[in-house]
């Protein structure tokens, strides 16, 4: 924690200016703010490290393009919107790491040379990119986020991400005595399966934007066969 609270402190070593809203080096803002946000990930647990926010990067990359977005604003948030998650995993859940990651956003992005307005939509995309949130993504830019997020957590990557996670919290591999929808998160039966029940199989009717769903659909399909798949092979059937 020492590592991810002391990352604020470096901003002025960055190179920004004093944030006037004059017109920006966006290759730059985007290599420095890569720097910064990546010192909040030292000792992150796997389903939620550095790679998860590259993956998410590149998405909203992707379709941000084809949305219509500012795309200076996304790409910063995609950057920042986990810096909070270790204080989220450290605490078994107690903390929300949308909401931190804000606490610590807020200073973060108060030295970038962009506009008042550019700034308070990085705020809001990171704290509202959040599945199990309190605030919902009013601007193209926290749409997109939100939707890159929970790509990430859907098909492939997302099967092998909820049984990482799984891992990560000392879950077996499956708990078919248990209700799971009673089973209590960071347990032993918050399984890969569990994950899927209560979470990843309702992402796909939470995409915000057009080329988001195009993308979940085919995630939502291959991740739903092989859940089906699972329980077969589980109890013996295939």
């Amino acid at each position: 924690m020492k590592m991810r609270e002391a990352a604020a402190v470096n901003i002025q070593d960055a190179g920004f200016t004093n944030g006037n809203g004059s017109k920006i080096d966006s290759e730059m803002l985007l290599e420095n703010v890569h720097k910064i946000a990546k010192q909040y990930f030292d000792g992150a647990r796997g389903s939620h490290d550095w790679e998860h926010t590259l993956r998410v990067f590149r998405l909203c990359r992707r379709i941000g393009s084809k949305e219509g977005v500012d795309m200076d604003v996304l790409l910063v948030a995609a950057y920042l919107h986990d810096i909070g998650r270790g204080f989220q995993d450290a605490s078994n859940g107690a903390v929300c790491h949308a909401q931190k990651g804000v606490e610590i956003a807020i200073p973060i992005v108060s030295a970038f040379p962009l506009t008042e307005k550019q700034k308070e939509n990085i705020v809001h995309c990171v704290r509202s990119h959040r599945f199990r949130g309190n605030y919902a993504p009013q601007t193209i830019e926290a749409k997109v986020l939100f939707d890159a997020d929970k790509l990430d957590a859907i098909g492939a990557v997302g099967v092998a991400r909820a049984f990482l996670f799984a891992g990560e919290v000392g879950a077996r591999l499956h708990s078919p005595k248990i209700n799971v929808e009673k089973a209590a998160p960071y347990s032993k039966d918050d399984t890969g399966y569990r994950e899927y029940r209560v979470k990843l199989s309702k992402i796909r009717d939470r995409i915000l934007t057009k080329s988001g769903r195009k993308l979940a659909h085919e995630r939502h399909d291959f991740m739903e066969q092989f859940f089906k798949r699972f329980i077969k092979e589980y109890e013996g059937e295939r």
